[in-house]
């Protein structure tokens, strides 16, 4: 039952909510042997709003150690984001995928 004072105040201690920061999660490109390069790099640049340069850096990476870490996202984002690369690949006839990886 609440303690209100003479003037109508309440008493009551108030709950802290508390907050916690969402989970995270790495978006990772996967090489194949079909998608080419200049693809890659463009998908970098349009879905994940890269500059060239990353961009040039993580296609590297994908091709030579056959995955590249794209970037860290709360889980919607980088779902929506896997969703983009997915249909931009199809849309261009190329293999390219890309898998979520909890942080």
């Amino acid at each position: 039952m609440p303690v209100f004072l003479e003037s109508g105040t309440d008493l009551r201690t108030k709950k802290e909510e508390k907050t916690k920061e969402p989970e995270e999660f790495r978006v990772i490109l996967l090489n194949d042997h079909y998608t080419t390069m200049d693809f890659v790099v463009d998908v970098l640049v349009l879905v994940f709003h890269k500059n060239e340069s990353d961009a040039n850096q993580i296609m590297l990476d994908v091709h030579r150690k056959g995955r590249g870490i794209v970037g860290v996202y709360p889980w919607d984002i980088a779902q929506t984001k896997t969703d983009q690369v997915h249909a931009l690949a199809r849309e261009h006839e190329f293999p390219l995928r890309c898998i979520i990886e909890k942080v």
